[in-house]
């Protein structure tokens, strides 16, 4: 049960059970966890939104939802996607690109997209008409794109938290991580769900490409980026017409 709690304690503000620090092999097992969390976090977003609309129209639930869902993930993704914008955008060479994205001042680049991120969400959560699967597969696949990006893709740097996640997550983590998805998007949105499936692979991918050519590896913060950009995007097809 420990790497699960680790995944839920890392990503959320789900409450402190484990009152130690995770040891590094604990939290690269904790890895193959993070969509059952996707999952979790899901349903509470749909339960607030229900709640929220039996009081509010739809904008006001949506914007509550939306509230809600930075509240229960501590703006953690939030924040990563925030970072890597002024890291990428904002540094002319890779060791300066890594400085910033370092640094927890906020930049132009970080404040606008973090804007522009929000405020897609919050019109695609006001304009679905299927929201439930929209909000499912949003928070599960954009937690089971970051380990596939943790575990195939370099690490920029030699020391913190995401380093020894790297070093100890193993294809093992993978499977289970994909299993969960797997039969979340299945149950969820039927044979379409594994199409969603790629696609959250192939943002996830394309993302960590471009960050490997401006960086020599990838960060926690990208990791971040991913998985708001699979959100973000997920929610936008649901509204298409």
């Amino acid at each position: 049960m420990t790497p699960i709690l680790a995944a839920f304690q890392f990503l959320t503000i789900f409450p402190t059970i484990v009152k130690r620090m995770f040891t590094s092999q604990e939290m690269g097992r904790a890895v193959g966890w993070f969509p059952l969390v996707g999952v979790t976090l899901g349903f509470a977003l749909y339960g607030v939104n229900y709640l929220a609309s039996l009081l509010f129209p739809p904008m006001v639930s949506a914007a509550l939802t939306l509230f809600a869902w930075i509240a229960f993930t501590r703006f953690f993704h939030l924040d990563g996607f925030m970072d890597s914008l002024d890291g990428l955008f904002g540094g002319w060479t890779p060791e300066r690109r890594l400085e910033i994205m370092k640094d927890s001042r906020m930049g132009a680049f970080g404040t606008i997209g973090g804007i522009l991120v929000l405020l897609t969400k919050f019109a695609a959560l006001s304009s679905t008409s299927v929201l439930f699967p929209s909000i499912m597969l949003a928070t599960t696949l954009g937690r089971w794109a970051s380990p596939l990006v943790i575990y195939f893709f370099p690490y920029a740097r030699e020391d913190g938290l995401g380093i020894e996640m790297k070093r100890n997550v193993t294809i093992r983590e993978i499977i289970i991580a994909t299993v969960i998805t797997g039969v979340t998007s299945w149950l969820v949105f039927g044979w379409l769900g594994f199409a969603f499936m790629l696609g959250a692979a192939v943002i996830g991918f394309l993302t960590a490409a471009y960050a490997m050519r401006l960086l020599p590896g990838l960060t926690g913060d990208i990791y971040g980026a991913v998985t708001t950009l699979v959100e973000m995007l997920i929610l936008v097809f649901f509204t298409i017409q």
